[in-house]
């Protein structure tokens, strides 16, 4: 069973890497019992310092990849904002990683991603249903 990720740097491309990433990072596992979808950000996020450094940069991968694709500096920023606070409040232990599971700075940026690609490549949408 083999799963991959398309290599290019064309607009579909981009879409379905920060998607597959953004699931990877914010909601690949269910906590049984809870059924609360967590994913790496919050595991990984449980080891200090070196943890929180890996999901920042992790999460500065999807910024990357919007700035490739042109986004405006305010969509950049508010991107950027996002990771900081996420980063932030990952340094303060404890509180850091129970902010994980409700500050998804992941998704916020993903949903920036992509209300840009439906307005500037409406061609990468895909339909849902």
């Amino acid at each position: 069973m083999g799963f991959s990720l398309p290599t290019g740097s064309d607009p579909q491309s981009v879409r379905a890497r920060v998607e597959a990433m953004e699931v990877l990072l914010e909601r690949s596992f269910r906590i049984p019992g809870v059924n609360v979808p967590v994913g790496l950000d919050a595991i990984i996020g449980l080891v200090p310092v070196v943890g929180d450094i890996i999901t920042t940069a992790l999460g500065a991968y999807i910024a990357w990849e919007a700035r490739n694709l042109g986004l405006s500096k305010f969509q950049l920023t508010r991107m950027g904002a996002n990771v900081a606070v996420d980063a932030l409040l990952g340094l303060v232990p404890l509180v850091g990683d129970a902010a994980d599971f409700f500050y998804r700075s992941n998704t916020k940026n993903l949903r920036i991603l992509k209300k840009h690609l439906d307005k500037n490549h409406p061609e990468t949408r895909i339909l849902e249903g």
